[in-house]
């Protein structure tokens, strides 16, 4: 069985246009949402999810990535929602250990599309989500 789409955001610009082509592409297909924010850090035992039942209570993340997020996909009617916060040393490895133990079928990531110096300085999660990923990954720019 597989848990949908898995969005992976920081609040940032560029992960915000993520989020919007995410919500879009989950309310076309009727999938099942996901978002997901890592905080730096030695790996968690258990990330902290707060699924569609304390999400209907009111028992929201209190991470800022993860309310715009939400915001933008209840603004857009979308029903179907989690919120994850895992911690990790490399974002990109959390990101894809989760979706993988937790069957997920496409990774959505931002991306500056940095090139040259500037990527071989800064890195780029996208590409290490890309070169990790078991599933399909759509990187928006």
């Amino acid at each position: 069985m597989t848990s949908g789409l898995l969005c992976a955001t920081d609040g940032s610009a560029i992960s915000e246009k993520a989020v919007v082509y995410a919500v879009e592409l989950a309310r076309s297909q009727q999938q099942h949402l996901a978002f997901l924010t890592v905080i730096a850090g030695a790996e968690e035992q258990h990330p902290m999810v707060w699924d569609e039942k304390r999400l209907r209570a009111g028992d929201l993340p209190a991470e800022r990535e993860l309310l715009s997020a939400l915001s933008v996909a209840t603004q857009q009617d979308v029903q179907h929602l989690t919120c994850i916060r895992v911690h990790g040393r490399s974002a990109a490895a959390a990101i894809v250990s989760y979706a993988e133990k937790n069957n997920y079928h496409h990774i959505i990531a931002g991306s500056a599309g940095l090139t040259g110096a500037k990527r071989l300085l800064l890195g780029s999660v996208a590409a290490d989500i890309v070169a990790l990923a078991h599933c399909p990954v759509t990187i928006v720019r």
